[in-house]
Parts: structure tokens; sequence; C-alpha cells
């Protein structure tokens, strides 16, 4: 069996390291997209759940909703109730775990989460944690991962030099009806999924690696244990997927993401 518990530990150490804000802060696109559909009513309890540095609860408090986010990096709460703040919003940001949410049963109305909750280690409990403080009747919007496209590519030539844990679910499988069947089986009366694309912008090819390399805590750990001709190949190897769903012509660059929205009835 895995410990979960010691992944976990390790898990955080990786997205505490660098700056995930200058990456979640390119999201805008898909979380503006998932609030859409799930469309949260005024007053309605919203839970975003492994939210980051806050992007999809920012999205959700503007329709005046009761707004919650969770996640278990400190210093990502800490900068979404910064960014709360100068906003003007009022959302309530807490450190805690999506495998172990400190929320009674059927709380929240709707459950958004952006490229977040697919990456708990325990992802059957982290599904029925979702389930558990959902309301009966509630909704669960995720976007997440696709089993082909730029995120694929992107994590697979991480896990050329860095492999996971042995035994441990890919988080593409979120993106897949089998995977979904397994994870919510009964639990859900109904379950619609629907493939979209986003764009990321940056100002060159090199500035894509350059903003991974920099701030991104996956890319930053693997460098850290890899050495010489090994961190060139990596940064070459995202060079090339980033040329590869790069649609721009101008010397620009613009990666096109292949990404999973679901919406889940409980």
């Amino acid at each position: 069996m895995n410990d979960f518990k010691i992944i976990t530990d390790n898990q955080k150490k990786v997205w505490s390291s660098g700056d995930f804000n200058q990456i979640a802060r390119l999201n805008w696109e898909m979380s503006e997209r998932l609030v859409s559909e799930v469309d949260p009513k005024p007053r309605q309890r919203v839970l975003d759940v492994a939210c980051g540095s806050g992007t999809a609860a920012l999205v959700a408090e503007r329709r005046f909703c009761e707004v919650t986010g969770l996640d278990y990096v400190p210093s990502l709460i800490d900068r979404a109730r910064l960014r709360a703040e100068a906003n003007g919003q009022k959302i309530e940001f807490i450190v805690g775990d999506a495998q172990k949410m400190p929320f009674p049963d059927g709380y929240f109305d709707c459950i958004l989460s952006v490229y977040g909750v697919q990456f708990a280690p325990d992802q059957e409990k982290a599904a029925a944690e979702l389930v558990r403080v959902c309301k009966p009747g509630g909704i669960i919007g995720l976007a997440g991962p696709a089993p082909e496209g730029w995120s694929k590519d992107f994590f697979a030539a991480h896990a050329n030099y860095n492999p996971p844990p042995p035994g441990i679910h890919s988080p593409l499988r979120w993106g897949t009806e089998q995977g979904l069947k397994e994870l919510f089986g009964d639990s859900a009366t109904s379950i619609v999924t629907k493939k979209r694309t986003a764009q990321q912008y940056y100002r060159s090819i090199d500035h894509a690696v350059e903003i991974f390399s920099t701030w991104f805590g996956p890319t930053l750990t693997t460098l850290e244990k890899i050495e010489g001709d090994q961190k060139v190949n990596l940064l070459n190897d995202l060079r090339e997927v980033f040329e590869r769903y790069n649609t721009a012509t101008d010397g620009t660059a613009i990666a096109e993401n292949i990404y999973l929205q679901i919406i889940i009835q409980v």
C-alpha cells in the first residue's frame, strides 16, 4: 500500500517551491469558463478545492457567492488572501487538504477545482471528499488535464527525469470516462464532460520555458534532482513541447492546451 501521507507531504514541498501564482494567473480563461458552466448564484456557498492562489475563487466571488478556498500550501493561501484583499473581495481562504476537508457533510452548493484536486495522490479519497461536502443536488465542476495534448506531453517530459511514486494514479485518470466512473461511481447522478482548449500567451518559446523553470514547483524540483546534461535536456524537452503546441507565427508563443471540463451532478 502507498503511504499517502508521505507522498502528500512531499507534494506540499514541490508546490511550495517557486511561485505558483505566476502560473495560475495564466489560467483565468479556464476558471471563467468553469464558473460560467457551473453557474453559481448569489449567496450560494462555493468551494474552490486545491485553489492555489485563488483564481477560480476570485471569479466565483464576483457573482456575490459565499466563497471558500482550500489549499494545503500556506504560502499559496497567503497569496490568495492578498489577491482578494487587493480586489476588495471577501473570500475565506483556509489551509487544508483536499483528501480530508474540514467541512461538514453537504455544506456547499457548488464545488470548483481547476488543475487542482486531480493531483491529490489518494484520488479515491479526494473524489469521496468532493461528494461528501457537496449538497445533495449540488454541482461539482472540474477543469483539468486531458490524456492528450500539451498537458499530457508537458508532464510526461518531467516524468522522464523525475518519475512519480510507483502505484500512484496519473492525474490524467480524471480526464477519462473510465477514471471518472471509477472515482465517482453511483455518487453522481450525471457526469458531463467536454474537451476545451485554452491559450497560454508568452513573449517567445524561450520565455515560456523561462516562466516554468523559474516559478513552477514541479519543474524546479525536477531540475534540482538532476545534473549536467540532464538539466539541459529537460529544458530542451520543454521547449519542444511548447513548440509543438505553439499557434503563433509572429515570433511570440501561444500554447494551445486541450483540457477536460467536467460537470458532476451529485
